[in-house]
């Protein structure tokens, strides 16, 4: 993932490459967002531009998908990325206790990154995971049986102590 240092020339000479190499245009918008979120940490319009321009289709089709999957992003999001699932099983097991503890703990709402660039705080629907409820995702790897008495040793162990809250 890109940070506020990297060449974005180089990146999206890395993306022209990666389109010119498939084999099959037709069908691949998923492909290469994916593909592009992971070289540019985000998918802002200049992104979905070139993207639509390389592909031949319509910018708004592009806008589209990035804003219809909750897994793109046209904001950079933190170097630990939290998502909360509030899902039925979670949500009755107080996801949204849990949820508030984070937004507090932070300083941030649901969708946004704080201003240090640390923490990017979402909500999600069902992970998939119901047995475990509630369940967060830290950096991708799931958490189960959450509570709000957790968060903050949750931040140390999962985002490292470089990326744990200050008291």
């Amino acid at each position: 993932m890109s940070n506020a240092a990297f060449d974005e020339g180089a990146l999206f000479d890395e993306l022209d490459a990666y389109i010119n190499g498939l084999p099959e245009r037709n069908g691949a918008l998923i492909t290469v967002l994916h593909k592009a979120q992971e070289l540019f940490g985000c998918l802002p319009e200049n992104v979905q531009n070139f993207v639509a321009h390389k592909l031949e289709i319509p910018t708004s089709k592009v806008f589209g998908v990035v804003t219809f999957y909750s897994y793109f992003t046209m904001k950079p999001k933190g170097a630990c990325r939290i998502n909360v699932c509030m899902g039925t099983a979670c949500f009755v097991r107080e996801a949204d206790g849990v949820l508030e503890a984070f937004k507090k703990e932070l300083g941030v709402g649901v969708g946004e990154t704080s201003a240090d660039g640390m923490y990017s705080l979402d909500a999600l629907r069902c992970v998939g995971a119901c047995g475990l409820a509630p369940v967060v995702s830290i950096n991708g790897e799931v958490c189960g049986k959450v509570k709000a008495a957790d968060v903050k040793t949750l931040l140390a162990e999962r985002c490292g102590a470089d990326c744990a809250p200050r008291d």
